[in-house]
């Protein structure tokens, strides 16, 4: 259900995409917010079942999304396992805005497929019966069942996140 109200709408391409694979959605509309853990709050939901969208750059000109818990950094050393690499960086602001034309930067819904995009998901987001993420908009999530986005997505699940019980000197 879409209850905007105002000019801003959630990305078009990603309400067709989850109709088109017959994926229930919510969609819902909440004041601006500019990160993940804003967003979890702002949508009444735990910051662990919100879906955050990491875009990264392997060594070899790979352009990956990676889906972490809001609260969860990535580990760039497994995130390079993970993904076979040599090397990752994070993306650029400018970076990600051009590899997902539609959407605000900072909001990039959890759909590779909508940017010709692979995914790979922190074994974190498997726990959730129910994940929400950006729409596109800093204003608007949607809800969906983590298994149906699962199987529509076929991301692959790997160790991601930064663990948090090693000390803070183990990151410098």
């Amino acid at each position: 259900m879409d209850t905007t109200t105002n000019g801003s709408r959630p990305n078009q391409a990603l309400l067709d995409w989850l109709r088109g694979r017959h994926i229930d959605f919510e969609v819902h509309e909440h004041p601006p917010t500019f990160t993940a853990a804003g967003t979890a709050r702002a949508e009444g939901v735990d910051p662990r079942a919100f879906a955050k969208v990491v875009g990264v750059v392997t060594d070899d000109r790979r352009n990956v999304l990676l889906i972490l818990d809001a609260p969860d950094h990535v580990d760039l050393r497994k995130a390079r396992k993970a993904l076979g690499a040599e090397d990752v960086r994070l993306l650029s602001e400018p970076e990600l805005t051009a590899i997902a034309p539609g959407c605000e930067p900072g909001a990039v819904p959890a759909v590779g497929d909508l940017f010709g995009l692979p995914m790979h998901a922190d074994f974190a987001v498997r726990e959730d019966r129910e994940i929400s993420f950006n729409a596109g908009t800093h204003r608007h999530a949607v809800r969906v069942d983590r298994g149906a986005w699962e199987r529509a997505t076929h991301v692959p699940y790997a160790d991601l996140a930064i663990d948090d019980d090693r000390p803070a000197w183990a990151d410098s």
